[in-house]
């Protein structure tokens, strides 16, 4: 059996995840990536924390944290790998000073925890696909033709914890919800 994994992120209304998916699905038809995620799996991801014994006390840090709700626009899709053969898709979000404020605060609480965090800059985004699945090589030009029909923005509200299930799908399975302040 697989070993768990865990993560915080922010949680998304159902609103958006058919947002999401309703954007996602000419693509999925057209079968250019090889795995979509599950809309019930769509989140944006603040710290993962990956394998871990004990989790109580990582909760108790990142449940003391008093933070706003806020909103958050989506940008567009983008992807992240090769240029001619990317790995994920993704729908990013505009920038948002309220977001990195989060991140900073979950991933400090997650660190004070002492568990070993990635350092990568922070690149906000919700992941929809992985692997290019089509003979042609990937192009700007080919996922310029899937912008998103208009704007959408949603309220962040909560911050979850999750963990990760590989045998089942939804695969995330959220086990602590930490709810941000109502504005």
């Amino acid at each position: 059996m697989l070993k768990a994994h865990y993560f915080f992120a922010l949680s998304l209304p159902e609103e958006t995840k058919r947002y999401l998916n309703d954007c996602m699905e000419p693509m999925r038809l057209e079968g250019s990536f090889k795995k979509w995620v599950h809309p019930e799996d769509y989140h944006l991801t603040l710290a993962f924390l990956g394998s871990a014994a004990e989790l109580v006390p990582v909760m108790d840090k990142v449940g003391r944290l008093r933070h706003p709700s806020f909103p958050l626009t989506l940008s567009g899709f983008g992807t992240f790998g090769k240029s001619d053969s990317p790995r994920i898709l993704w729908m990013g979000v505009e920038p948002s000073d309220m977001l990195h404020r989060l991140k900073d605060l979950v991933f400090g609480a997650c660190e004070e925890a002492g568990f070993q965090l990635d350092q990568r800059p922070f690149s906000p985004h919700i992941t929809v696909g992985r692997k290019w699945n089509e003979e042609a090589p990937f192009t700007q030009e080919w996922l310029n033709g899937y912008k998103p029909p208009e704007r959408h923005t949603f309220t962040a509200t909560e911050v979850v914890l999750y963990q990760t299930h590989m045998d089942r799908l939804p695969k995330y399975e959220a086990i602590h919800t930490i709810p941000l302040q109502a504005n």
